[in-house]
C-alpha cells in the first residue's frame, strides 16, 4: 500500500525569491485587487480575482492564497472543487446560499449574511449562489495553498473530449441531452 499527499512543501529558508529577483517591500505587496474599489468596477457576471502564487510570487512557500469573489445579482460559482487546500470564505456584503458534498453524499448548506464565514473542507464539490436577482455580494476566499487549484464540475465534464457515450451512461441519459449540455460550456465566438 502507498500513501500520497498533496499540498505545499516546507521550505528551507524564509521565503523563495524567483531566480534574478532581488526582493525588497514591492516584491511582498500585491497590488492587484486595488481594481475592485475603483468606482468603475462593475460586474456582470461571476468574477474571481486571485492572489495565488502564479499572480503574487511572494507566496511561494507560504502555503497561503487569497481569492476575491464579486457576485452581481443571481449570479453563481458553480460546483467545483479545490484539490490542494481547504477554503475559508468570508461574506463582505450581501447574502450568499453555499453548500459542499462531502463523501458519503451528504449535502451540507447555509444562506451567509455579511460578516459570516464558512468553510469548505478540502477535495470536496461546493458552490456559491447570490440568489437576490437585485443585490450584489462579495466575498474573500482564503485557501491553506499558494496554489489551491479549482477544478469545475461542470467545465470539465462538459468542456472537455469525455466521449459523449461515457457522459450519458454516467447520467443515465442519451447523448442528444449530452450534447445539448455541451453546446453550452463551448467557447464564444
Amino acid at each position: 500500500m502507498q500513501i500520497s499527499t498533496a499540498g505545499d512543501p516546507d521550505i528551507l529558508t524564509d521565503f523563495i525569491v524567483p531566480p534574478n529577483t532581488i526582493p525588497d517591500g514591492n516584491f511582498f505587496t500585491f497590488t492587484g485587487f486595488r481594481v475592485i474599489f475603483s468606482p468603475n468596477n462593475t460586474v456582470s457576471d461571476f468574477k474571481v480575482l486571485k492572489a495565488t502564487k502564479v499572480e503574487f510570487p511572494a507566496l511561494d512557500g507560504q502555503s497561503v492564497s487569497y481569492a476575491i469573489l464579486e457576485f452581481p445579482g443571481g449570479s453563481i460559482n458553480p460546483p467545483h472543487t479545490h484539490p490542494r487546500s481547504a477554503e475559508l470564505l468570508f461574506t463582505v456584503e450581501g447574502s450568499l446560499q453555499v453548500g459542499f458534498v462531502d463523501t458519503t453524499n451528504k449535502l451540507f448548506t447555509q444562506t451567509l449574511q455579511t460578516g459570516d464565514l464558512f468553510v469548505f473542507p478540502k477535495g470536496l464539490v461546493h458552490f456559491q449562489h447570490n440568489a437576490d436577482p437585485q443585490k450584489p455580494a462579495l466575498a474573500i476566499s482564503a485557501f491553506g495553498s499558494a496554489s489551491a487549484g479549482t477544478v469545475s464540475i461542470p467545465s470539465t465534464l462538459f468542456n472537455t473530449t469525455i466521449d459523449d457515450n461515457v457522459l450519458a451512461l454516467a447520467f443515465k441519459t442519451d447523448v442528444a441531452t449530452i450534447q445539448t449540455l455541451k453546446k453550452g460550456f463551448a467557447p464564444k465566438a
